[in-house]
């Protein structure tokens, strides 16, 4: 299923998007864990810029 999901964002209009990866610290426990999420390439510094 993932051969899939790949090969469809590497044509068309796939090219426009990127996945990006974030590490978050809890507030709560102190960990940190990462936050992933496709976004189109004109959103990307948004998405690093949210909390």
């Amino acid at each position: 299923m993932a051969k899939k999901v790949v090969a469809t964002l590497k044509t068309g209009k796939g090219k426009n998007f990127t996945k990006c990866i974030k590490m978050v610290k809890s507030e709560k426990t102190g960990a940190y864990y990462f936050k992933e999420e496709i976004v189109h390439d004109d959103h990307i510094q948004d998405f690093f810029a949210r909390k």
